[in-house]
């Protein structure tokens, strides 16, 4: 479990096209998953301690932030032969169990991963309305547990870029194991 950070914000970042298929039997294009307000994409994976331990929070403000009109999806991109629990049947358990209000996306191919840049799960990429990155931070400032009154820094910033198009200037990168990538040899 190699441990990760993301690089800061590179503001007005266009978010790359894709189509890729979803645990609920239909393919997604960015066109369709973007909000009039923003887009949120979420890299995630089924087994990864970092995301175990926030999946709960990562619904919660999702479903928080699609009523503000911000389109949300999560995307897995690890390599499923090196690591099953990774796999689109245990993705669609896995979106089952937790209640997802948002399509859950397999990049088999890891290119949309290679893409975006996308660097560790949970990896955060804010869009606003016409899809220029906004946020590239974590969550919240708890870990494991939400602590007492801990700031909802990915609500809060996507709540911004919903109402004025901007996300903050500051903002703490997101922490997670690495994505697990595909030997290339």
């Amino acid at each position: 479990m190699a441990l990760e950070k993301p690089p800061v914000c590179d503001f007005g970042w266009t978010a790359p096209t894709f189509e890729l298929p979803g645990t609920d039997g239909k393919t997604h294009a960015l066109e369709t998953l973007r909000g009039p307000q923003g887009t949120l994409l979420i890299f995630i994976c089924n087994h990864c301690p970092y995301v175990l331990a926030v999946v709960d929070r990562i619904v919660r403000d999702a479903k928080d932030l699609q009523s503000l009109g911000v389109g949300v999806a999560a995307i897995c991109s690890n390599d499923a032969e090196a690591y099953p629990a990774d796999s689109f049947d245990n993705m669609a358990r896995f979106a089952t169990e937790h209640g997802f209000t948002f399509p859950y996306l397999h990049d088999e191919s890891q290119e949309v991963a290679r893409a975006y840049g996308a660097a560790c799960t949970p990896d955060f990429f804010g869009f606003n309305a016409d899809l220029a990155l906004q946020y590239r931070g974590r969550l919240d400032a708890s870990r494991a547990e939400p602590a007492t009154g801990a700031r909802r820094d990915l609500y809060e910033a996507m709540s911004e870029v919903a109402e004025t198009g901007r996300g903050p200037a500051q903002q703490i990168p997101s922490m997670g194991c690495s994505i697990k990538w595909k030997d290339t040899a």
